[in-house]
């Protein structure tokens, strides 16, 4: 699926914004790639157990030429969804990745010696594909509802961000991010006690940690 004109839109207004913003201070643009591993909230599933890829390109502008604040703006191809073989904690086996566009606007706080960016923001992501991947349940005692797995659109989610230099303008970070809104409501289970059915339905939301190397220009 095609990135829409709306998000388009977005994305052009975002690096406007920041740009702006700056005023004459400096913008430093960099790329980055890495990976994520990432579980699904509500699916009765455990563990941070699917791996997948995320990178994109991003941008870097401080508040004032001495201060110590600043904020990023990126543009990101990213994978979530959940991974889990049937187990002691997992009722039933599963392997769903949703690949987004994730666009996460940061507020940044860099130490005395410049070695380490902390950082905090959210971040709206659009669903370009949905989840490819497949669910084993028989003959486990737990059943989701397969008959519908289409995932919301739209994700916004909290972020926590920490970038340490390697060298110049190599970075290593470590990224948090957990979703505010469900990206999928009221998926339906049902679990069998004593051979009786008992159906509940729950919220699901992606929850993720990202590993990457960032290159500042």
């Amino acid at each position: 699926m095609p990135i829409t004109n709306h998000l388009r839109n977005i994305v052009a207004t975002l690096l406007l914004l920041i740009a702006t913003s700056a005023g004459a201070q400096s913008i430093h643009g960099y790329i980055t790639s890495g990976v994520t591993t990432s579980q699904i909230e509500g699916d009765e599933l455990k563990g941070f157990k699917q791996y997948g890829f995320v990178g994109g390109v991003g941008a870097l502008t401080a508040f004032s030429d001495r201060g110590h604040w600043g904020a990023s703006v990126e543009v990101l191809f990213s994978q979530r969804g959940a991974h889990a073989n049937p187990s002691r904690y997992n009722a039933y086996a599963a392997d769903l990745r949703l690949n987004y566009v994730d666009i996460p606007v940061l507020v940044h706080y860099q130490d005395f010696f410049g070695g380490m960016l902390i950082g905090a923001g959210i971040s709206y992501a659009r669903l370009v594909q949905q989840p490819h991947g497949e669910l084993k349940y028989s003959p486990y005692d737990l059943i989701p509802d397969t008959n519908d797995m289409a995932f919301l659109k739209n994700d916004i989610s909290a972020v926590l961000d920490c970038r340490f230099t390697i060298w110049r303008g190599l970075q290593l970070n470590l990224r948090w991010q957990y979703s505010l809104l469900p990206i999928k409501r009221e998926w339906h289970f049902t679990q069998y006690v004593n051979n009786r059915p008992k159906e509940f339905a729950n919220d699901c939301y992606n929850h993720s940690v990202a590993l990457r190397l960032i290159y500042q220009f």
